[in-house]
Order: structure tokens, then sequence, then C-alpha cells
């Protein structure tokens, strides 16, 4: 395949991009797609993609045009998000949690000219259009009805072949809206030159080869497996495994068992859930030969005992929807417990100061920065948030880290969960990283709340393995692991038990509603 250095310059297909392997490659054959019982060949997949993208074209659909898919993890999902690229068009995927109103600003954000829908989020789709003007033409993702075509109709009259659009590699492949904890939509645009480096470290850092099986439990809307399992699993001709429906860790061990994928993509969430129902320790589980997680920081305990449980370590990374793929990660040869990892091939990091200095020494924390050629073009009619995130090349990632002196970095959490303590900075990764060691603790997060005096305090908030536990006698625990191993002002007084975290739809804990659960909480006890 050529490199990205030699296609610079060139006019390009998104499509023919991704496919370019299995198109040149012998793989006409071998599966693209497993999904349940279903098996898609990359030929066949080729061939649909086709139909989907005339059938889009027939709608109107031109090139640079959004279509928005709101359909869950299916041959369909690839067939239109293939289908638009082929045509020129631009894929929006959208988080299949989202609210009626965020549904509704994102339609008109976007201005898109199509939606492809599951027919279980028709009914969202019409509340959400109460309070638009008019909504666009909308496309059965499965089956049809009397108001709304069904997408295997409109393709079927479709030929197989159908001529690529090429566009200019700065014209846009695909946009993504980011989760966020804060519940403010906003759309990364990617641009078609990224997708030539999608797949730079998949092959060459974790060994993914042609034909190989990649499972990701995170939906495909979430950038970490859109990025991994169709970006970059396609540009290597591996086989996209797919689970229909929100994952759960009994239908995560079935598609494990059923399809023995060789590499899983997987949030500390859904591990710690695995080994808490005892699937973990499976025949099958023990044959994949990767498991690597995202999406928030991985406790080092439960690092520990998943590679006691599976015979293979958790090797954790972190990215962004803004960076496309994976930053930072630990790498089969070079791994640590606790380590977010190191910068991935073809990615050049910084750490910064308040004032945006660069940090140079150890141990310092410092808010990172990533410049690589898959980051966004900027966001979609948000100048302001474009240039804050977005600076001569470079892309403010809002995440603190140490580096320590062997080169790793240590997540120490967002920048505004930093907290100053009695005049020192305070991450809360390191406080819930003692607490988390502590068997009787199924969750831990550490927020900063206002005392009446108005001095920032820390509050510890838990989730308990035991809901009837003793949490006189944990706290006292808790307290001499903390003061054993921190210095007194990182040791939270506070503490608050909940039977469960506010969560995005991807699975990160939403510190802001967290903080102020606890400072209710609190002010109800003082």
């Amino acid at each position: 395949m050529a490199g990205a250095e030699e296609r610079t310059g060139l006019r390009m297909n998104g499509a023919e991009e991704l496919l370019a392997t299995a198109l040149h490659g012998g793989l006409a054959d071998s599966p693209a797609i497993l999904a349940g019982e279903r098996e898609i060949s990359y030929s066949e997949l080729v061939a649909a993609a086709c139909r989907c993208g005339g059938a889009f074209r027939k709608c109107g659909v031109e090139a640079q045009d959004r279509v928005l898919l709101l359909v869950d993890d299916s041959p369909e999902f690839f067939f239109a998000y293939l289908g638009a690229m082929k045509i020129g068009a631009v894929p929006v995927a959208l988080n299949l949690r989202t609210s009626a109103g965020e549904l509704g600003f994102i339609i008109g954000d976007s201005g898109c000219k199509l939606i492809v829908v599951g027919p279980e989020f028709v009914a969202l789709l019409e509340q959400a259009a109460r309070d638009l003007t008019a909504l666009p033409p909308l496309v059965l993702s499965e089956g049809r009805s009397d108001e709304r075509p069904g997408l295997a109709d409109l393709m079927k009259d479709q030929p197989a072949e159908l001529d690529s659009v090429s566009l200019d590699p700065d014209s846009m492949a695909l946009w993504m809206y980011t989760s966020g904890t804060t519940g403010t939509p906003k759309a990364a645009v990617h641009r078609l030159r990224s997708l030539q480096a999608a797949d730079r470290y998949l092959g060459a850092v974790y060994g993914v080869k042609p034909g190989e099986r990649l499972f990701c439990t995170s939906k495909l809307f979430f950038a970490f497996s859109l990025g991994h399992i169709l970006l970059a699993g396609l540009r290597l001709g591996a086989t996209a495994v797919l689970n229909a429906g929100w994952p759960s860790a009994k239908a995560i061990a079935a598609v494990v068992e059923r399809h023995r994928p060789d590499v899983v993509f997987s949030v500390p969430t859904l591990y710690r859930s695995l080994l808490e129902c005892e699937l973990a320790g499976s025949a099958a589980f023990r044959a994949v030969r990767h498991f690597i997680s995202a999406g928030e920081r991985l406790p080092e305990s439960l690092f520990h005992q998943w590679t006691a449980a599976t015979g293979h370590p958790i090797l954790e990374g972190i990215g962004a929807t803004e960076a496309l793929m994976m930053f930072l990660g630990n790498r089969p040869d070079d791994y640590s417990a606790g380590a977010t990892g190191k910068p991935l091939p073809g990615i050049d990091v910084r750490l910064a100061d308040e004032a945006g200095d660069t940090i140079t020494e150890a141990d310092s924390p410092g808010v990172l920065w990533v410049r690589s050629n898959c980051l966004a073009a900027g966001y979609w009619n948000q100048e302001d948030r474009t240039a804050a995130a977005f600076q001569a090349g470079w892309y403010r990632t809002g995440d603190v880290f140490i580096r320590d002196r062997n080169g790793r970095f240590h997540h120490q959490g967002r920048a505004d969960d930093m907290l100053k303590i009695s005049g020192q900075w305070v991450g809360p990764a390191e406080i819930e990283e003692v607490v988390l060691g502590n068997p009787k603790v199924s969750e831990a997060a550490v927020v900063g709340f206002e005392d009446a005096e108005g001095f920032t305090r820390l509050a510890l908030c838990l989730v308990p393995a035991d809901p009837a536990v003793d949490c006189e006698a944990l706290e006292g625990e808790l307290t001499e692991a903390l003061t054993a191993r921190l210095s007194v002002y990182k040791c939270p007084r506070r503490f608050v038990y909940l039977e469960a975290f506010p969560q995005t739809a991807t699975g990160k804990t939403q510190r802001f509603k967290l903080r102020a659960i606890a400072a209710e909480k609190l002010a109800e006890a003082s």
C-alpha cells in the first residue's frame, strides 16, 4: 500500500482508502464482518458499499453532504458508512443514548441531508423533530414501513459497482460528535488525509495482520471502536467482530466464546465487570493475544487482577475524538501497570504548565498537547472552541499527566479535575488508586467541594462492592491506607456513598455531576 508521503496532494476517496488492502491484497473472500450468525466477506462489503452509495445518491446526497447514522453495531452500519464515503459524503455516527434535545441540536448543527436510523430509534427522532422546522429524509437500517423506506430495498436496485468520488485530501472524511462530560455536543471534523495513517500502530505495534479478528466492546459511534475496528481494521484487512445491543459482561463473554477474537478493546468498567462475574478466566479469554483499554484510567489493581485471571496484561492507552486514534499506549513488549504508556508511532507530545510553557523535568504535572497527522481540522461552527483546542498544529487534550524518568506517561485526571488543597495541586488519580486497592470498593472518585468557609476540600465518592458494608470500618481501613502512602493534604476526610456513579453513554464518570451530588449530600449531613 502506498505510504502517506506518496499520496500527499493526490485526490482520494475515503472508502477506497479504507478498502485498498482488501481490494488489492487477495482478500475478496475473507470475512470483513462477523455479527452473530452473519458473515460478510470483503467482496460482499465492497458491493454493499457501492449499492448503498448509489441509493444515497438517488436520495439526493452529494459530495460533502452529511449523512447521520443512528444505527446499532451491524453490517448495515458498515454499508452506510462506506456507502456515504464512496460518493464523497460525510458519515456521522451518533451516540445511541443521545437525548432528543441533543439529537435535535445535531440535526440542525450538521445540516444533514439524510438520516439512516434503526427502527428502535424512530420514536426518539420524532421527538427530536418537534423543535425542528423540518426533518431530513429517514431511511430505516432494517425493515421498512409505509412512511419510510428500508435501506435494503433502496440498495437492491443499485449496481454492485460504483465509481468513487475523489476529493482533495483536505476535504471532510467524517465527523464525530464528542461525548464529553458536560453534555455539550461539538463535531470534530476529520479530513480524508487522516485515513492514510489510521492503521499506523495497530499493525506495527500490536501485530494485527489480515484476517485477524478485532472486537471492541464499545459501540461503533465511540471513537475508540470506530477508529480501531472500522478504520484501522479495514485498512489492515482484518475482521470486525460486532455485538448488537448495549454491552454487558455476559454478552461480551458470549461474543468472545463464539468468535475467538485475536485482539479485544474495552474499557476499565467492563474489564472489572467481567472479573466480578467470573467470566474472564475461560479458555477463550486466555486465547486472546492482546487486551487494550482506553476511555478512562485503568486502576493498577484491576491490571493485576486481570493478568492473574487471563494470563495477559491489559495494555492501557489513551486517545480522543479529536485525535481519531490513540496517542499514548503501552506496548506488548513495553508495558507497566498504572502507566498510560509512551507516544505511539507518528505522535509528538509535550506537557505544558498553566502558562503554556513546556515542562521538561520528570514527575511534574502538566496538560498534554498532541501533534499528529490524524488530528481533526477543528470543531464545526465553533471557532472559539477550535482556537482554544487547536494551536499551530497541536491539540490540547485537557488531560493532566506526569512523565516519569523512563519516559512513561501517567494520567492524573482532567485539567479541570485538578484540585489545589493547602496550596498544593492534587490529582484525584493517585488517591483513587489507593482506594481501589481495597476489594470492598467497586468504584471510587475524588472530587472537590467548597466548605462553609469557602475552602476547597476533598470528598471521596464510593460505590461499595457490598451495599451492606460497615461504612465506619471501611472508612477506617481507607484512611489508614491513604495516610500510609500519601501526604496528609491528599487524604479525604469526607466520604459519600452511592449506588452508582453518573456516567456518559460511553462509560466515563461525569465528575461535574458527581461534584454536585457530593456537595448536596455533604450539605445535608452538616
